[in-house]
């Protein structure tokens, strides 16, 4: 009896948004190094930028095209087999923006006619309002206090420090994770205690200096306490103000797991993750203030129209007040759940 060969086996095509990355195209290597130095983009944005060139230029490879060729009929098709792919609209426009700086710079460069991602637009979707602790729940984390004998003392002092900076300040976890215990020439921030600021080294190597509460002082005043008796012989300690218990510094995923735990013990319903004691922060102060240029300026915000999203959530705080208390408000006691979410327009940018 003769046996049949097997038949060979195709190998399964790749998605083009997910081939495998390959050797920067040269012209994708100088773009990089552009924003990377020029432009002085944070890491975690300068990650993401290499990520959407590559994704670029595996699809340029397999459409057959140079990147000098890519024409708007290729990013269209890119964009509709993303979308069919499973990619959000938000995240395909982020992509898009990565792709459109490139050929901004490729043109200015003199290298291509046009930008073949000017009008190439993502599919729509609604903008997600920021999630922000109501000023209970700020409070009830900031407040909280694990009992003496039922945590680590140098953790405990640390994790409250860490909330009541975030909150208290705003700051982003960068921010936050790049502060050093003393301020020196090679800080990229400190706190100055006599002066009651934070200074800080925000997005586009920016700095700028935030108020620090008493609240805040008060805890770091007993993190520098305990921080101090960790020093002892064969244990280095680096500058940085926040440090685990081997004394380096701590990194933004150790102050997310953290922080995270740290609300469950509170009780809050919500895991809280650091961004969201920023957007509790830049909430709470519109709703007492309406000040939109001063929280710009706590936020270390480049454009205004980044901050006046924080004035959908305060409308959402009236709302939900208006309900809960008004008698000609809605009758059945559902209150702000069954009101559909309303959206002023945004206020005049102060000139």
């Amino acid at each position: 009896m003769t046996r049949l060969a097997p038949k060979p086996m195709k190998a399964p095509e790749i998605p083009i948004q997910d081939a495998e990355a390959e050797a920067p195209d040269p012209l994708v290597s100088r773009y990089l190094d552009h924003v990377r130095f020029e432009k002085r983009l944070a890491q975690r944005t300068f990650e993401l930028y290499t990520l959407d060139l590559q994704k670029l230029q595996a699809n340029a490879r397999q459409a057959g095209v140079s990147l000098l060729e890519v024409r708007h009929t290729h990013l269209r098709r890119w964009v509709a087999q993303m979308h069919s792919g499973g990619r959000s609209g938000r995240g395909i426009a982020l992509i898009l923006s990565g792709w459109r700086g490139f050929y901004t710079w490729l043109g200015r460069e003199g290298l291509v006619p046009g930008n073949p991602v000017q009008d190439v637009r993502s599919p729509k979707v609604a903008k997600p309002l920021p999630k922000a602790l109501s000023v209970d729940e700020a409070v009830q984390l900031a407040s909280f206090e694990v009992g003496p004998d039922a945590g680590d003392p140098f953790l405990e002092a640390r994790d409250q420090c860490i909330t009541e900076l975030l909150y208290g300040c705003g700051l982003r976890i960068g921010e936050l994770v790049g502060l050093d215990a003393q301020a020196s020439a090679g800080a990229r921030g400190w706190i100055d205690m006599q002066g009651g600021d934070a200074h800080v080294l925000g997005k586009g190597e920016k700095r700028r200096s935030v108020p620090v509460g008493k609240a805040a002082l008060q805890a770091l005043r007993q993190w520098l306490e305990v921080r101090s008796l960790l020093a002892r012989p064969g244990l280095e300690v680096g500058p940085a103000l926040f440090i685990n218990q081997r004394g380096g510094r701590l990194t933004p995923q150790h102050i997310r797991v953290r922080l995270k735990q740290r609300s469950q013990q509170a009780g809050l319903a919500t895991p809280v993750h650091p961004h969201m004691l920023r957007h509790s922060f830049a909430s709470h102060l519109l709703q007492s203030s309406s000040d939109l240029r001063a929280v710009q300026e706590l936020l270390g915000h480049a454009n205004i129209t980044t901050t006046q999203v924080y004035t959908r959530l305060d409308f959402q705080h009236l709302a939900k007040i208006y309900d809960a208390a008004h008698p000609r408000a809605m009758s059945d006691g559902a209150g702000a759940k069954a009101r559909p979410p309303a959206v002023p327009a945004p206020p005049e940018t102060p000139k």
